[in-house]
């Protein structure tokens, strides 16, 4: 028994440590476990040790913190004094910006009306002067550059764009004017209708309520319609004062009649036209008179 020895311990069958999951991860364990500085860490304790840290201890420490509180207040105190008296300075500016809108207003709503008596009065004047020997040859001077309303027998045309018009490209007889050859209907296409209508014999001619007259000019803004600067919407009713069986015919007969009908047909643009016993034509919205003389009476005239 004592001559005998014993094996040694079988240490493979022993199960290892595991190692830990974050080994590999040293550096951000240390950052987790020690989230504070050292320094930092060693600063707070030297003060918990010394009694410095916390509120202060001492009565001048605490008199210097009573004095800023105090200070604090008073700033606060005095901000929200001057935001109380600039109120009623902002408020009264305010009304006074107001009042002088208002003023600005009643000014103009008073031009307005003297725009409007001047007008009565100028129009009164002008029947007045058209009632003089020679007055006859007035009237109709006023009625050809649209200075008075017309009415009498002549025609309405209706013209609109295509159904589902839209912007587009292609070759046609509107390529030379620069724009796409789409369903919408152009200036330059109200342009040829209007003088289509002069030229057969029209006497006086509006579009959408809008007088034409001699200084009359039809431009486009995008895809609108201006005529004398004033955008105007589809469907457009050209209204035409002359002879209603003649004048629809001899339209239709010419070559802006013509282009018409090539826009219906290659174009969708819808139209129709048709004679009216009688159309009335609003007076033009301004016109201006650049030269005038007076008219001589006569000789043997009463």
């Amino acid at each position: 028994m004592c001559g005998m020895s014993q094996p040694p311990p079988n240490r493979s069958s022993a199960s290892p440590v595991p190692p830990r999951p974050d080994a590999s991860m040293s550096l951000l364990t240390h950052v987790m476990d020690h989230s504070l500085d050292e320094g930092y860490a060693e600063a707070s304790a030297r003060r918990a040790a010394e009694g410095t840290a916390g509120l202060p201890r001492t009565l001048k420490a605490k008199l210097g913190l009573a004095a800023g509180l105090v200070l604090a207040a008073m700033v606060v105190t005095l901000g929200a004094a001057e935001a109380r008296v600039a109120a009623p300075v902002l408020a009264k500016e305010r009304q006074e910006l107001i009042d002088r809108v208002e003023r600005a207003d009643q000014r103009a709503d008073g031009l307005e009306r003297d725009i409007d008596r001047l007008r009565t009065d100028v129009a009164d004047r002008q029947r007045t002067a058209l009632k003089q020997p020679g007055g006859g040859q007035g009237e109709l001077v006023a009625m050809l550059s649209g200075a008075t309303e017309v009415r009498g027998p002549g025609i309405r045309l209706t013209v609109d764009d295509a159904k589902g018009a839209s912007d587009g490209g292609g070759g046609g007889p509107r390529e030379s004017a620069g724009f796409s050859d789409t369903g919408r209907l152009r200036d330059r296409d109200m342009q040829k209708i209007v003088n289509g209508l002069w030229q057969s014999g029209a006497e006086a001619i509006s579009i959408n309520g809008q007088r034409l007259t001699a200084l009359s000019a039809i431009r486009a803004a995008g895809d609108a319609i201006l005529v004398d600067n004033k955008p105007l919407a589809p469907p457009y009713e050209v209204l035409a004062v002359g002879d209603k069986k003649k004048l629809g015919t001899a339209f239709q007969d010419s070559a802006d009649g013509q282009y018409l009908h090539v826009l219906q047909e290659s174009y969708g643009i819808r139209y129709s036209l048709s004679a009216a016993d009688e159309v009335r034509l609003p007076a033009a919205s301004s016109v201006t008179v650049r030269t005038a003389t007076a008219a001589e009476q006569q000789k043997g005239a009463s």
